[in-house]
Parts: C-alpha cells; sequence; structure tokens
C-alpha cells in the first residue's frame, strides 16, 4: 500500500492538476467579481429600461458557461483545460441555454 501511495504521489500529472487548479481558483473569485457586476448592472438596466440589457445578458451567459467549465475541471469531471489554456469556445452549454431562453 505504501508503493502505491509513494507512486501516485511522483506522477507529473496530477502534480500539473494541482497547479492548474490554484490558477483557476483566483480565476473565479476575478469571475466572481464580473458576475456581480453583471448582475447589478442587469438590475439597473432593467429598473431604468424595463428589460434587461441583450449585451449584458449574452456576456452574463457566457461568463456563466465559463465558470461552469473551471467547476467541471476542478472536480475532475473533466480533463479540459478551460480559457485560457484552451480555446474560448463554448459549444453545447451555449446552444441549451439559448434554447432554454427561447421558450
Amino acid at each position: 500500500m505504501k508503493d502505491e501511495i509513494t507512486e501516485n504521489l511522483k506522477k507529473i500529472g496530477t502534480w500539473k492538476r494541482l497547479f492548474f487548479m490554484l490558477v483557476f481558483s483566483i480565476i473565479i473569485s476575478l469571475v466572481r467579481i464580473l458576475l456581480w457586476a453583471v448582475i447589478i448592472l442587469q438590475v439597473v438596466s432593467t429598473l431604468l429600461t424595463g428589460s434587461s440589457n441583450r449585451n449584458i445578458l449574452n456576456f452574463g451567459k457566457n461568463l456563466s458557461v465559463y465558470l461552469y467549465h473551471i467547476l467541471l475541471f476542478m472536480t475532475f469531471t473533466s480533463d479540459q483545460l478551460p480559457f485560457p489554456f484552451a480555446n474560448w469556445s463554448f459549444t453545447e452549454e451555449v446552444e441549451i441555454i439559448e434554447r432554454q431562453q427561447e421558450r
């Protein structure tokens, strides 16, 4: 059992993932601040104009999906590194969200 633990501790991939998880924990903090800004701007926009701002809505949607991708990586659900270590592409998730909004 000790040998198995020793071998697991020597795996470079696990240490790399830990490093990226630390980087993404900092990015999550920044994303949270941006999300609060989006929330406040959307509330103000709705109060002043009576409807939500489409640009802020799209930005909030993309930011939410980005946070989702980070959380998938950090919980070991996905091995794909999110942006900035991969392309800024949200394929199926954005399409699903847009379809839900159309209903």
